[in-house]
């Protein structure tokens, strides 16, 4: 087993693996229906409560992995999502069946009734979740029990339905995947562009004239740790992609830009992240306006690359599932082919057999400090400062918020779109720590800071011009 921090993510790791080698070999839909046997072999089960439910709900692990481009980004198994204990307000066992009943007198709706023993009880057909009852209880015997997802998605996307599986309100939901690593039981997953690649691998190895162009996050000198990063893009050259390219060498790209645009306009929001983008036009419409109109560091370079050469094909590799939903985007889609999560990666790495610890290590160095910078919260803010001193616009006061994660993002914007934030510069990151706390990576602990820094200051190029200017 590779370094997951789960059994749930290593067992989404082989589904992902094992549909990548049917299709490197051809016989995927040959042997699609024998991948659940082959992940979950006999007739003991192993999670579920027999074998053959582990198996049906793989086999929906397994269609969701071959349909990139189909459907939600992220999505529920609704036959896998059936082991969390009822959600909603829950009368626990510190109920002392007091006298004064004032759960009962709270309770607009009739839902609190009471036993022989004079504990109490909620009836579910008749609570409407206000929790009334929760705050005049004296000693705190009723709860409000949230379901994992529930409690990872912050902007409240995620509702339980009638038949008690989760269910996600798409208007909300900005495709960050917080719910799919939260998930105890993998019920919630997102959708993988793996097919899309391996087929573009096996036209490139095949055809001279075909080029596929590996786009990595600068928060991959967080992953792999088992290994060496030069190790890590051998792995993506033997795979077949031709060239290795810094996304953050397209983050040194937007720097100069998204500081330039600042400048002119007075106030501006970071349009980096796509789950923070996406979480002000659906939260905060009032300030969508105010939203950079440039291009991500990941559409930024891979425009760059396809005007360079027209017939290439891109893949972005990083830590994020909502690069997933903007490689959808119209005004991305013609530069970004297909996302891959580093999760992904991992599996087709392990797909083709190719041990990345034994490979020689490539050069990867291209992008300036401030560019790789931006895989940690503050990083963009760091990169924007310079920016403005290297165009000789640091006369520019720049007054920034920097957001590190959903919730902190959130108050921001509540504060801004209320006049009651000063500041003209907001970078919003999704995840806590920034890129660094990706659903995709392949472990979730805390990230240092410093690690991302160190990482910085190996960049070869010492300015953000010195890096553009490299091309």
């Amino acid at each position: 087993m590779r370094k997951f921090d789960t059994k749930v993510q290593h067992l989404k790791y082989k589904v992902l693996r094992e549909v990548a080698k049917e299709a490197w070999n051809g016989t995927l839909l040959e042997h699609i229906v024998d991948i659940p046997k082959k992940i979950v072999p006999g007739k003991t089960s192993t999670m579920r409560c027999c074998v053959y439910k582990e198996r049906a709900i793989l086999a929906e692990r397994i269609q969701i992995a071959m349909d990139g481009d189909d459907g939600h980004i992220i999505e529920v198994i609704d036959i896998a999502c059936d082991e969390c204990p009822a959600a909603g307000y829950t009368v626990t066992d510190m109920c002392r069946g007091c006298l004064a009943h004032r759960c009962e007198d709270a309770c607009k709706k009739g839902a609190i009734t009471f036993d022989q023993n004079h504990v109490a009880h909620i009836e579910k057909s008749k609570c409407v979740e206000c929790g009334l009852c929760a705050k005049v209880c004296p000693y705190s015997a009723i709860i409000n029990r949230k379901r994992p997802c529930q409690m990872a998605c912050k902007i409240k996307a995620i509702s339980i339905n009638e038949e008690q599986a989760a269910s996600i309100d798409y208007e909300k939901c900005t495709s960050c995947g917080a719910c799919v690593y939260q998930c105890p039981f993998g019920a919630v997953t997102d959708r993988s562009y793996i097919l899309q690649v391996v087929e573009m691998l096996k036209k490139a190895a095949s055809d001279p004239e075909q080029r596929v162009y590996a786009v990595v996050a600068p928060s991959i000198s967080s992953q792999f740790s088992y290994a060496k990063l030069g190790q890590v893009i051998s792995g993506l050259h033997t795979l077949g992609f031709c060239k290795v390219t810094e996304a953050a060498l397209g983050a040194d790209m937007v720097a100069m830009k998204e500081a330039k645009e600042l400048t002119e306009k007075g106030f501006l929001t970071s349009s980096c992240c796509p789950a923070f983008v996406q979480y002000v036009k659906t939260a905060f419409p009032n300030l969508a306006q105010h939203i950079s109109h440039n291009l991500s560091p990941m559409a930024e370079i891979s425009k760059y690359i396809k005007e360079g050469d027209p017939s290439a094909k891109v893949v972005f590799i990083g830590p994020c599932t909502a690069k997933k939903a903007e490689a959808r985007l119209d005004t991305v889609k013609p530069y970004v082919d297909a996302v891959l999560t580093f999760e992904e990666l991992q599996a087709l790495f392990d797909s083709r057999d190719i041990e990345i610890t034994e490979l020689a290590e490539a050069p990867l160095n291209h992008a300036s400090y401030f560019g790789r910078i931006f895989a940690r919260s503050g990083g963009l803010t760091d990169a924007v400062r310079q920016a403005l001193k290297e165009q000789g616009l640091d006369d520019f006061e720049l007054n920034p918020c920097a957001c590190d994660g959903i919730e902190e993002c959130r108050l921001a914007l509540l504060k801004k779109s209320k006049n009651l934030l000063d500041a003209n510069f907001i970078e919003g990151m999704a995840c806590v720590g920034g890129c660094i706390g990706g659903a995709g990576c392949l472990t979730h602990g805390d990230k240092s800071k410093t690690e991302v820094d160190k990482y910085g200051a190996e960049a070869l190029e010492r300015s953000i011009s010195d890096a553009i200017s490299a091309l």
